[in-house]
C-alpha cells in the first residue's frame, strides 16, 4: 500500500489549502480501514485533523471541524483536505495515512511521505 500526498508547497493567508492523497495497492472502499489527515508543525506534535471512513463517513478535530472538510474521489481512489482561511500556524508537514482507528497519530499503519506546506502571510 502506497499513499502520496499532493498539492501546492506555498499558499497566502486567507486561501484555502487543498491537498490530495493518491492512493495505490488498495481501495479506499476496503471494509474498516478509515484515510486520516494529520499534520506536524515546526517544533510541535502530530495533530490528527480528520479522517474519512472506508464508507464515506467524516469525522474531524474539533478544533478545526469548521474549517477542514474531507472529500473523497473513489474512482481516482483519493481523498483530499480542504483547510480554509489558512494562516501562517497552519505552516507544517501534512501527512495522510491508513488506519484501522479514525483517530490516532502512531506511524502503526500506512503512512505518505508527507509534503511540506508553507502559509505566507
Amino acid at each position: 500500500v502506497q499513499l502520496v500526498e499532493s498539492g501546492p508547497g506555498l499558499v497566502k493567508a486567507s486561501q484555502t489549502l487543498s491537498l490530495t492523497c493518491t492512493v495505490s495497492g488498495d481501495s479506499i472502499t476496503t471494509n474498516n480501514y478509515n484515510w486520516i489527515w494529520i499534520r506536524q508543525p515546526p517544533g510541535e506534535a502530530l495533530e490528527w485533523m480528520g479522517a474519512i471512513s472506508y464508507s464515506g463517513n467524516t469525522y474531524y478535530n474539533p478544533s478545526l471541524k469548521s474549517r477542514v472538510p474531507i472529500s473523497r474521489d473513489t474512482s481516482k481512489n483519493q481523498f483530499t483536505l480542504h483547510l480554509s482561511s489558512v494562516t501562517p500556524e497552519d505552516t507544517a508537514v501534512y501527512y495522510c495515512a491508513r488506519d484501522r482507528l479514525i483517530v490516532t497519530t502512531q506511524r502503526n499503519g500506512y503512512w505518505g511521505p508527507g509534503t511540506q506546506v508553507t502559509v505566507s502571510s
